[in-house]
């Protein structure tokens, strides 16, 4: 990779790195990729609504948060049009690039940023070389500055490439919250993919480390639950009310008593709690939002199903109700053997890889998996990779980064992929 396009690489993802969007929210972001997409030249642009099946959109912010991002990003100069195309919670793209005979690959990448404020502390590299998150209580604590940034850079090598067929790039909205990939996978673009890939930096892997086949990804769903209770002088008349706190703190002892199965990894967390007014009254209401986990989807549901009989027997312990609301979730779809050994050999053969891992549990969850499940039941082929990325905290932490180096490295990889399954076709 020459030294410009290394540089343009590492300027872009910078830029995504100072301006993170919450998922739903992302207008900024996906109107600098329109903009990149219009540069290198696609043959097809289908952006926010044209993209995405509107309906099966899950973990919609309310529309006051909607407006206040689309405005931002309106402020920030981003074309009428695509403002526009990106209004209401619309964002994401699909690009298609045609040339010719030959199967059909696609690539997904994510772009949203995590609800987290950014260290400024000296030491932390996005801070002291001046592009930390200009967004207060926002940052791209996961990668996906540098994902979104990887599928540009991909895109454009193929182009320029002699591949033959068809290549597809889903930039996919709202992965964080698992809102994303099931209205990409209704909106039908992936129907046709013959190879899917998807992948993300870091997760503990080293810079020049590949994982061919992240497989055994948990099966997810964010819940939301608010306990209604009624109000009472706290010293007067406490019991005069029926205490919605009371009901929560209930609930979340007994939901982490949940016995875990036997068949499998099983999960439950709470992670936000928001309500009540003062400590001398008797809470009325309480919204609690937490998450359920399953190494298979059927382990999933059976989390959720005993999470829900607890959120429900704590509210009629303390006379309260609560209402259950299933905000977002994902499935459990594992990657192709195949389509992994292909990418393992691929991987094997760019110089800057230090070390091949064929395949290992992703350990957390990923909404791709809606993509993958579609392109199998097409009798297609997936796989979801991990290229390694020295990070210097945790992923979802306030000093998460990524070594740029991993952006070459995530690039010629997953061009020569694309390539390589042209003419070898597993």
């Amino acid at each position: 990779m020459s030294h410009d396009v290394r540089n343009r690489l590492s300027s872009i993802r910078r830029a995504f790195h100072r301006h993170p969007e919450p998922g739903w929210c992302e207008v900024r972001t996906t109107a600098r990729i329109v903009e990149e997409l219009e540069r290198i030249g696609v043959d097809e642009l289908a952006v926010g609504r044209e993209a995405l099946a509107s309906d099966h959109r899950m973990a919609v912010p309310p529309a006051k948060t909607l407006t206040e991002w689309h405005d931002r990003a309106a402020d920030a100069g981003v074309r009428p049009d695509l403002l526009d195309r990106t209004a209401e919670g619309h964002t994401g793209a699909v690009a298609v690039v045609r040339n010719g005979e030959g199967p059909t690959v696609g690539l997904r990448v994510d772009m949203d940023g995590v609800s987290i404020p950014e260290s400024a502390a000296i030491g932390h590299r996005p801070a002291d070389e001046g592009f930390r998150s200009e967004h207060e209580g926002y940052m791209h604590a996961c990668g996906h500055d540098a994902h979104a940034t990887i599928a540009l850079g991909t895109i454009e090598a193929v182009k320029a490439s002699e591949f033959t067929g068809t290549f597809k790039l889903f930039f996919q909205p709202a992965e964080e919250v698992a809102g994303g990939g099931k209205p990409l996978t209704e909106a039908g673009y992936v129907d046709d993919v013959d190879y899917l890939f998807a992948f993300h930096l870091g997760l503990d892997r080293p810079t020049g480390t590949v994982v061919a086949n992240a497989t055994r990804p948990l099966a997810m769903a964010h819940i939301n639950a608010t306990f209604e209770g009624a109000s009472a002088h706290a010293g007067k008349a406490p019991s005069g009310g029926t205490n919605a706190i009371q009901a929560m703190t209930t609930a979340v002892q007994n939901a982490y008593g949940i016995a875990r199965h036997s068949e499998g990894l099983t999960r439950v967390n709470f992670g936000r709690v928001e309500g009540g007014s003062a400590s001398n009254v008797i809470a009325e209401e309480i919204t609690l939002d937490g998450e359920v986990r399953g190494e298979t989807t059927a382990l999933m549901e059976y989390m959720r199903t005993e999470l829900e009989r607890v959120l429900y027997a704590a509210a009629e312990l303390h006379g309260c109700d609560v209402v259950i609301r299933r905000i977002s979730e994902s499935i459990r779809v594992d990657g192709d053997a195949q389509l992994a050994g292909l990418a393992a050999d691929v991987a094997r053969r760019v110089p800057s890889v230090d070390a091949v891992v064929p395949e290992a549990p992703l350990g957390a969850s990923e909404d791709v998996t809606f993509l993958m499940q579609r392109v199998h039941a097409n009798g297609g082929r997936s796989v979801y990779l991990v290229v390694g990325s020295d990070h210097p905290t945790a992923h979802h932490t306030p000093t998460f980064d990524v070594d740029e180096r991993s952006l070459d490295i995530a690039v010629e990889l997953l061009t020569e992929a694309v390539l390589t399954v042209g003419h070898e076709r597993p």
